[in-house]
């Protein structure tokens, strides 16, 4: 054999002991890359911004899922494009996620949908010019009110607020007749179905007297906002106790911190979970590994949507109605017992 031929077949040996391992990377616990969709929030939003950190974290991790973040209108939007199967991921205020799975008020029927994990608390925002003429709920009663983009969650907890203020004119539960003596009930809000940009754009230009805002602390939209003219942030603890009565725990009372917006003191007001939610039918090891990346990575997804936010085991688990994903009870077993 020439020195030639025994240079080629080493060379032979080299390349096929090289492809050998490409196919076994390509086999056993690497596999084919896992394409998940999902559903965040409106270019812009916190969702949004959460959803791109966590698809650049996945991407990161070398874990073979791909996160792929479509933007939507938010929360009600995002769990009937879960149910259609459209996408096989979502981020949903608490509130929405366990309407879905009731089949409670914006879905007629039970939604088969599953969460991953309680990621962060949203804060409601009620937001007034502080030279404005609204002082409290009950003056927004025949007033404009950016009241949350349609399909968002913002719209979902506006309406709850303004009913439970008697200023509502959507449908809510069976009362009992008003007596002919009774005195007339106020007027309803003219409630503005605004997203978030254009909230701040409307309040900015006196078309709107209010807007409602649900989401991390600082928002930057309204933080920016705060520095272009007085605002006032109105509390509203005073509503937390019948939305609970009516909608259970999903519900809390949280606290704006003096310093935020500009605040000289703290502003009480509704706190909301927002879930990291699946399709049941998501496999099982693909959350494993996503789970694996937020816990990792945590720190890094809540800078973009709220400060000062940690996300731990106990917290992440109380997703209430919501069941959690067969694929995220094996995790937190394997991982914390």
């Amino acid at each position: 054999m020439t020195s030639a031929e025994v240079t080629r077949r080493r060379a032979m040996g080299a390349g096929l002991g090289a492809l050998a391992g490409v196919l076994a990377g390509c086999s056993g616990d690497s596999g084919p890359v896992r394409r998940l969709r999902l559903a965040t929030g409106p270019e812009g939003g916190p969702y949004n911004a959460f959803g791109q950190a966590l698809a650049q974290a996945v991407a990161a991790s070398g874990r073979r899922i791909e996160i792929v973040p479509v933007s939507t209108a938010a929360s009600v939007n995002n769990l009937r494009k879960l149910d259609e199967g459209s996408v096989e991921l979502a981020l949903a205020m608490a509130d929405v996620a366990e309407d879905a799975v009731l089949g409670r008020e914006s879905f007629p029927r039970p939604t088969p949908v599953t969460a991953l994990a309680r990621v962060y608390v949203n804060y409601t925002h009620l937001v007034v010019p502080a030279d404005g003429p609204v002082r409290s709920v009950k003056d927004l009663a025949g007033r404009p009110v950016a009241a949350g983009a349609a399909g968002s969650g913002v719209q979902v907890v506006t309406e709850r607020v303004l009913r439970a203020a008697g200023l509502s004119g959507a449908p809510g539960p069976a009362a009992a007749p008003a007596s002919p003596s009774a005195p007339a009930p106020p007027e309803a809000a003219d409630e503005r179905p605004l997203g978030l940009a254009a909230s701040v754009s409307a309040l900015r230009e006196g078309s709107v007297d209010a807007l409602f805002w649900s989401g991390g602390v600082p928002t930057a939209a309204l933080a920016e906002l705060a520095g272009e003219l007085p605002l006032r942030f109105l509390p509203l603890d005073d509503y937390v106790g019948p939305l609970r009565e009516r909608y259970a725990p999903v519900y809390t009372a949280v606290t704006l911190p003096a310093g935020v917006y500009g605040l000289t003191e703290p502003v009480e007001t509704i706190g909301v979970g927002n879930y990291l939610m699946a399709r049941a039918d998501v496999p099982q090891d693909a959350v494993r590994d996503l789970l694996r990346v937020v816990f990792d990575r945590w720190r890094d997804l809540l800078r973009e949507v709220t400060a000062g936010a940690r996300l731990e085991p106990r917290f992440a688990i109380s997703t209430g109605e919501v069941p959690l994903h067969p694929g995220a009870v094996a995790h937190y077993r394997s991982v914390y017992g």
